[in-house]
């Protein structure tokens, strides 16, 4: 992978790119890194026909780790995407984000509207976080990383579920440092998000897409796919949260229909 440095704070972010053809930013959730498009085959798909530009989000993966929540205050964020599109040489793309990257893309949107030709967005939300985190895991979970770290946070996760925690899940989970987890659960609740008018005055040709069993977006999906004018909505049937991702099938067949357009 290669590294791009936000001018802002020196946070060094990663990022690699695959592919030929007209650009496109792809971001990943939360927990997660650029390898979950690979896994659930969208880097397969589209590699023919794109430049896919795969980043790790800042406290993700290979990029740079920060412990303090301010570090991930939304305004650093969209300085890590505009340090990747400048390293590539790329003045503006196509974007494809799910869940946190989807946030991510709305709010780059809203900062450089002139960086971003297209966007497509799952799972995501442009409101207020307080508590998402809580409600996704459960109760205090943010503590919970700094005092018993990820291994104590997969404990309390899996006796709140109703169902185990499989073998996979419990290693990408693990792989990732619990104090920048804690710290990014901290900004994401401090985060208020933007004001409906910012999505009313998007300009961009725009794709939401949600899974009709995920609880947490559904209704927010739905809400700013409202706001943004002429954008697209597609529910994805039988898919929550955590799983629309491995519906590649289909949301890959929305997304070509979209882009031929």
């Amino acid at each position: 992978m290669e590294y791009a440095s936000n001018a802002s704070d020196g946070t060094q972010i990663a990022y690699t790119v695959v592919g030929s053809g007209p650009p496109l930013l792809m971001v990943h959730g939360s927990f997660l890194t650029h390898t979950i498009w690979r896994t659930f085959g969208y880097v397969k798909a589209l590699r023919g026909s794109r430049q896919l530009i795969l980043i790790d989000s800042r406290g993700h993966g290979r990029s740079d780790k920060p412990h303090t929540p301010d570090a991930y205050a939304m305004t650093n964020i969209v300085g890590d995407l505009t340090a990747v599109l400048d390293a590539v040489g790329v003045s503006a793309v196509d974007y494809l984000g799910y869940s946190f990257g989807a946030r991510a893309g709305l709010a780059l949107t809203a900062a450089t509207p002139d960086r971003v030709r297209s966007l497509a967005v799952g799972g995501g939300s442009h409101g207020a976080q307080a508590g998402a985190f809580d409600r996704l895991f459960f109760p205090g979970c943010a503590d919970v990383l700094e005092q018993s770290g990820m291994e104590g946070f997969l404990e309390a996760w899996s006796s709140h579920r109703m169902f185990p925690i499989d073998s996979g899940t419990r290693a990408v989970f693990s792989a990732n440092d619990a104090q920048a987890m804690a710290a990014y659960i901290r900004a994401s609740d401090a985060d208020s998000g933007l004001p409906d008018e910012v999505l009313q005055h998007f300009t961009q040709p725009s794709l939401f897409y949600v899974g009709s069993e995920d609880r947490i977006r559904l209704g927010d999906t739905r809400t700013a796919a409202a706001l943004v004018p002429d954008s697209e909505l597609h529910i994805i049937r039988g898919f929550d949260h955590a799983t629309t991702m491995a519906a590649s099938e289909e949301v890959l067949a929305h997304l070509e229909r979209f882009w031929d357009n």
